[in-house]
C-alpha cells in the first residue's frame, strides 16, 4: 500500500508552507497525498472571530482544490469535509492511514498564549494522531535531516505509530539527537537511561548515523527546548504528547502546546500510549 501524507488546507499562507513542504517529503517517503478541506460550519468555531478562516462556496473550493492538485508534481487526491475539523481528520485518517497528518502554524502574533485555540490542540485533544506542524515562517524548503527529539526521561511508547515514525527518520537518513531538559540538576536523568528508552521504541533500528545526546536544565522545559530548536543544527524539532495532556484542563499551557506555538522550526508531534 503507498504511503500517504493528510494535508489540511484553508487556502491561507501557512496552509500553503505546510503543503509545500509535504510536497518535498513525499518525494524520498514514496508517499502520495490526501489534500483534506473543512467547511467548518459551527457558530462555536473560535476561528470564525480571528480571521482564520476562508469563506469560499462550495464551486470556489472544488476549483481551489482543482488547481493545486493539477500544479502538483507528486501524486494527490482532495476531498472536502464539514463540521468540526478534528472530526473530519479521524474520519479521513479512518479511511487513508496516514503516516502523518500535516498543518500550517497560522501568525498567532497578536494573539496572548491563553486565549489560542488552535486546531493541531483540538485534533490533539480529540483524534490524537502523529502530526507535523509546519510554522508559517518557514522559508526553506530543505528535506529535514538534523532532528532533535525532546523527551523527559520517562518511558514511552508509540503503539501502532512507532513504524511510521522510523519509516520517516530512515527515509530522510535522518541524524537524531535526543535532548533532556530538566528543571534542576538534580532531576537529571543518566544519559545512558534516556538513550536506552528511545532504543526500546525502536525508532532507532534502522538509523545509519549514530544516536547523539544533549541536555540542558531550564525552569520552564518549554524554554529549555525552544532554545535548543534556535541553535541553526536543527531541521526538524520531534516532542511527544502524553495521554495527560489530551485531557487535563493546563492543555493550552502544557509543554507541548507552547513548543507548538512557537517553534522557529516544524514540529511533529507524537502522541505516545505511555
Amino acid at each position: 500500500m503507498t504511503p500517504s501524507l493528510l494535508i489540511l488546507t484553508d487556502f491561507f499562507r501557512a496552509a500553503n508552507q505546510a503543503l509545500d513542504y509535504a510536497t518535498n517529503l513525499a518525494g524520498p517517503l514514496g508517499a502520495r497525498l490526501v489534500l483534506l478541506r473543512v467547511r467548518r460550519d459551527s457558530a462555536l468555531d473560535p476561528a470564525l472571530f480571528s480571521g482564520l478562516l476562508s469563506d469560499l462556496n462550495k464551486e470556489v473550493t472544488a476549483l481551489a482544490l482543482s488547481h493545486i492538485t493539477n500544479n502538483l508534481a507528486v501524486p494527490v487526491v482532495a476531498e472536502t469535509g464539514q463540521g468540526r475539523v478534528a472530526f473530519a481528520v479521524a474520519d479521513a485518517v479512518s479511511r487513508h492511514h496516514p503516516l502523518l497528518v500535516v498543518l500550517g502554524r497560522p501568525d498567532y502574533s497578536a494573539t496572548p498564549d491563553e486565549l489560542v485555540q488552535t486546531t493541531a490542540l483540538d485534533i490533539l485533544r480529540t483524534a490524537p494522531y502523529p502530526m507535523l506542524v509546519v510554522p508559517h515562517t518557514l522559508a526553506s524548503r530543505t528535506l529535514p535531516r538534523r532532528v532533535l527529539l525532546a523527551v523527559d526521561g520517562e518511558d514511552f511508547t508509540l503503539g501502532p505509530h512507532a513504524g511510521a515514525v522510523r519509516y520517516l527518520l530512515t527515509a530522510l537518513g535522518a541524524e537524531l539527537t535526543v535532548l533532556h531538559v530538566a528543571t534542576a540538576p538534580a532531576a537529571e536523568v543518566a544519559e545512558g537511561e534516556i538513550l536506552a528508552s528511545v532504543r526500546r521504541t525502536g525508532l532507532t533500528i534502522d538509523l545509519l548515523a549514530p544516536l547523539r545526546f544533549r541536555r540542558a536544565v531550564a525552569a520552564h522545559p518549554a524554554g529549555g527546548i525552544l532554545h535548543a530548536a534556535q541553535a541553526g543544527d536543527t531541521d526538524l524539532l520531534v516532542v511527544l504528547a502524553r495521554p495527560r495532556s489530551f485531557w487535563g484542563k493546563l492543555f493550552c499551557r502544557s509543554v507541548t502546546a507552547e513548543v507548538l506555538l512557537h517553534s522557529p522550526v516544524p514540529v511533529l508531534v507524537l502522541p505516545t500510549i505511555a
